[in-house]
């Protein structure tokens, strides 16, 4: 039995781009008989029928919207949504949200659940599990059954689809980068494991201040952890055992919890100590003192994701382009720094 295979393939397979193989298997008159011969019977020979979930979904718009993160709590994640429903709700599109919970299995049941008819396009971020286990497959079966994927935040150059990112690296060097301007020498990073996109780059540009500014990368002084889980009692062996005088966390709640801790061991912020945290979310506004953050521009990232989903969505275009939005980060400075 030959293996299923879709337009991309037989375009792959015979060089010619996914519009000319649509159109030759419509018969179209724009394409030549030695083309379309040799399309059809190379789609007749592999047993290549027309994907009907997606000329469904093509011609029967459901005006719904599938929306899946990883954490429905998370202050960065609440104004993804509110972006895309603020957009989506003005162009007459309803939001769909689900959440992943870090989970790759709850991520797979998700997806397959609202791609039975139930959406016209999905828009989402990827959970930890996801990215640690490297396994896209659910997301590659979607895509080639014509559903549109837009990621946004957490992302994959694994699958081909559009992306909206905020640029991470420059946040975390801007971030280090003020930390340095201050004076401090000793600057730790709390993070997670590369595997997660976002971590990844934020400890890159991290280092890349360090390096610039003639500052040894001291492995001692970087705190891995395994997700964005709070590990209390791992963030309080790095603060005994790590001579600091600035930390960058990857979250605001890391921030938070490192700036109780360093008070309770008599530290005076930022005197003694300076703290920077991503996301600008309530917990950075109403800590005391108040937490200086990257600003990810979340709302935005959403009211983007939307935009492009809706577009392909409504595109009558038979070849598919892909495009990644990178938003430039914002470094909101309060009294965690020395202004």
């Amino acid at each position: 039995m030959k293996a299923k295979i879709t337009l991309k393939d037989i375009a792959r397979e015979l060089e010619v781009s996914i519009s000319t193989v649509s159109k030759a298997l419509k018969n179209s008159e724009e394409i030549s008989r030695d083309t379309k011969e040799k399309i059809q019977a190379f789609a007749k020979l592999y047993n290549y029928r027309p994907n009907n979930i997606a000329i469904s979904l093509k011609n029967k718009r459901t005006k719904n919207i599938g929306v899946v993160i990883p954490d429905i709590v998370h202050h960065f994640f609440t104004t993804v949504i509110r972006g895309i429903e603020k957009y989506a709700n003005a162009r007459g599109y309803n939001v769909i949200v689900c959440s992943s919970d870090e989970s790759f299995d709850r991520e797979v049941i998700n997806m397959e659940m609202l791609a039975n008819g139930s959406i016209d396009g999905f828009i989402m971020s990827l959970s930890s599990e996801t990215q640690k286990k490297n396994d896209y497959n659910h997301l590659k079966e979607v895509t080639e059954q014509g559903i549109p994927v837009v990621l946004v935040d957490r992302i994959t150059n694994e699958i081909e689809c559009d992306k909206v990112v905020i640029d991470d690296q420059l946040g975390a060097y801007m971030a280090a980068k003020k930390m340095i301007d201050q004076g401090r020498k000793k600057i730790g990073i709390i993070t997670t494991a590369d595997y997660l996109s976002v971590s990844r780059a934020r400890t890159e540009g991290y280092k890349k201040a360090l390096m610039e500014h003639g500052i040894e990368v001291d492995e001692s002084r970087m705190l891995k952890l395994s997700s964005m889980d709070m590990d209390e009692e791992l963030i309080k062996d790095f603060f005994d055992s790590t001579d600091l005088d600035a930390v960058l966390c990857v979250n605001e709640i890391f921030a938070v919890f490192s700036m109780r801790l360093a008070q309770k061991r008599g530290l005076r912020i930022p005197e003694d100590m300076s703290f920077i945290g991503f996301t600008d979310g309530f917990l950075s506004q109403y800590a005391y003192p108040s937490l200086t953050v990257v600003a990810q521009h979340g709302q935005k990232m959403g009211e983007i994701s939307a935009q492009m989903l809706i577009d392909k969505v409504e595109s009558e275009a038979e070849e598919e382009t892909y495009q990644t939005k990178i938003l430039e980060p914002t470094l909101v400075v309060r009294d965690s720094t020395i202004n």
